[in-house]
């Protein structure tokens, strides 16, 4: 390993985690840097660039095609059907754009169609789940319930339960579409109804994000089936290519990476052991902001593992390159996967800002880190790097020091490091042992077979068949052999 005059760590500024529009909020690398909210401007911009490209292309064609009609077809009897309109495709276009209007523009206003019982108590009419709902997981049907539960409080619950679950039973026919237009439907269900929240509650916006975050439960645990993973995205494929590049890199210390933490502390342990949990615990996750979740007390768990070994608060220059080591160690699965369902598919104000979105966002920078890494951030040459990679070499590791008191599970364990290493010679040994007696027995054999051939054909064996004789040839007294007894009768 070579060696400079001082170890280069990682280092991330703060100023890289944020949006690079400059808005102050944090940005994603899955969105080029953005946050959530210019990302979201950027797409709609080339969206409507590329529809205007189109409705222009469109026209050019109609024109150039209405142009050589009419050349092709003078003289012709005005009773031949013409070429539509343009209009129409105007019209079908409009058509389109109509699909994704504010699916909640009632939102506050009850139903006038399905007017609320007699005996039935108010705020409560709606709120019953249809038969369909009823047929999902125990999982999707006790989130609905405590979702119910949730909304029987709120004066609005009715409407907001009717329009959640028009919009999840109108995405089941939307499977179709591409991932960055199903996240495009759902963030937009989101404006559309933090925007109704925000004018309800009048700027409360604590209150606001606690009833968006039970909206978001309640509609992904139904949607995830459908949205996560799904067959027209690559994520499948880049899951499989971050584990294989993980496993590729087992052979990485926490030495190279610069890492200030301690392992051989029992509570450095301890909290490293639940980082690795919680990452991993993840995937098993269906609601986005729980998913967060995990990211956040993982990253909780790192920072109290430096503090306790730096005896002093953790920096960002020290919690990144440990999130990359328990990322390493861990190598939790559909990373990717999970990765891009909270950007497509989470409340945007948690990505924007927080410790959930800080911690997401160095999450990000540790994925993005360890797809590129190389032997420079490693303070390994190029050429060591591949032997490493390639399993060719091996990093050295350090002679343990003399355990402190207190670290006798460490000590215990190094004994029987060393004990194992023992039983492994020894192992080596009974081995070539058992391969020479198994030669000796096979040339016994073979020195055996020789000898028997040779004394066979020496002294060959002839066998004679036995002479032909009646029964009791030899019994010269077969005449003093009385004769056999006869039956007789006797009268009754």
């Amino acid at each position: 390993m070579s060696h400079g005059p001082e170890r280069r760590g990682i280092h991330v500024d703060q100023s890289e985690l944020l949006c690079t529009k400059g808005c102050g909020f944090y940005g994603n690398v899955a969105w080029q840097g953005l946050c959530s909210k210019c990302w979201r401007e950027e797409y709609q911009q080339t969206r409507h660039k590329q529809i205007q490209e189109d409705h222009a292309l469109a026209e050019r064609l109609q024109m150039e095609e209405e142009a050589a009609y009419a050349n092709n077809h003078q003289g012709v009897a005005q009773s031949q059907p013409a070429i539509a309109p343009f209009s129409k495709f105007e019209e079908r276009k409009t058509k389109e754009k109509s699909r994704k209007v504010n699916t909640v523009t009632k939102f506050f206003t009850p139903s006038a169609k399905t007017p609320p019982k007699k005996d039935s108590v108010p705020g409560e009419a709606q709120l019953t789940p249809s038969p369909s709902v009823s047929r999902k997981p125990l999982e999707t049907d006790r989130t609905t319930r405590e979702f119910i539960d949730f909304l029987k409080t709120l004066k609005p619950g009715r409407e907001i339960f009717k329009q959640c679950r028009a919009f999840t039973e109108s995405m089941a026919c939307k499977r179709d579409l591409g991932a960055d237009e199903l996240s495009e439907c759902v963030q937009d269900f989101y404006q559309n109804l933090s925007d109704r929240l925000q004018t309800h509650y009048k700027g409360s916006s604590e209150r606001v994000e606690s009833v968006m975050d039970e909206v978001e439960r309640y509609m992904m645990t139904r949607l995830y089936d459908e949205v996560f993973c799904p067959e027209t995205t690559d994520d499948e494929k880049k899951d499989l290519a971050v584990q294989k590049r993980i496993r590729a890199l087992h052979w990485v210390t926490i030495e190279m990476l610069c890492v200030p933490v301690d392992e051989e502390i029992p509570e450095v342990s301890d909290n490293v052991v639940k980082a690795i949990t919680d990452v991993i615990e993840m995937d098993s996750k269906r609601v986005p902001r729980d998913k967060l979740t995990c990211i956040t007390r993982c990253s909780k768990h790192i920072f109290n593992a430096i503090k306790t070994t730096k005896k002093e608060a953790a920096s960002a220059d020290d919690f990144l390159p440990t999130l990359i080591y328990i990322i390493l160690k861990a190598n939790p699965p559909r990373l990717q996967s999970n990765i891009q369902y909270i950007t497509r598919f989470c409340n945007p104000s948690r990505l924007m800002s927080g410790e959930d979105g800080y911690y997401f966002t160095n999450l990000c920078c540790a994925v993005a880190f360890i797809e590129k890494l190389d032997g420079q951030s490693l303070n390994l040459s190029a050429e060591e790097f591949e032997l490493h990679m390639s399993g060719q070499a091996s990093p050295q590791r350090p002679q343990a020091a003399p355990s402190p008191p207190g670290s006798a599970a460490f000590s215990e364990m190094n004994e029987r490091l060393d004990m194992l290493t023992g039983l492994g010679v020894r192992q080596e040994r009974v081995m070539e042992g058992a391969r020479r007696l198994e030669s000796d027995l096979i040339d016994w054999r073979d020195g055996v077979e020789h000898k028997v051939q040779d004394v066979l054909e020496r002294f060959p064996l002839e066998m004679h068949p036995p002479a032909s004789s009646a029964i009791d040839a030899d019994n010269v007294e077969n005449d003093l052999l009385p004769p056999p007894l006869q039956p007789q009768l006797f009268a009754g």
